[in-house]
């Protein structure tokens, strides 16, 4: 099964930039995903199982590196990217 994430990461941090630039390269690192990424949001793209497992993964690091952050995310099943 498919599955499109749209995802917004917000550190509560000062110099939030770089966590969350650091956020979405990882994701990108990750050849079986599509991620895009605007202004407001990054959407990722993929199996549904390895997006839920590259995110599980992520957000947990990020959680650790850089303390208390605010994701809010939209699940939606299908791959959307077209």
């Amino acid at each position: 099964m498919k599955l499109s994430v749209e995802i917004s990461k917000y550190p509560l941090h000062v110099d939030y930039v770089p966590f969350i630039k650091d956020f979405i390269e990882r994701l990108k690192a990750h050849q079986e995903l599509k991620v895009i990424s605007n202004s407001m949001s990054t959407q990722v793209f993929g199996d549904y199982d390895v997006v839920m497992s590259q995110l599980q993964k992520h957000m947990k690091r990020s959680f650790e590196e850089y303390g208390k952050i605010v994701f809010v995310c939209k699940f939606i099943s299908g791959d959307l990217s077209a």
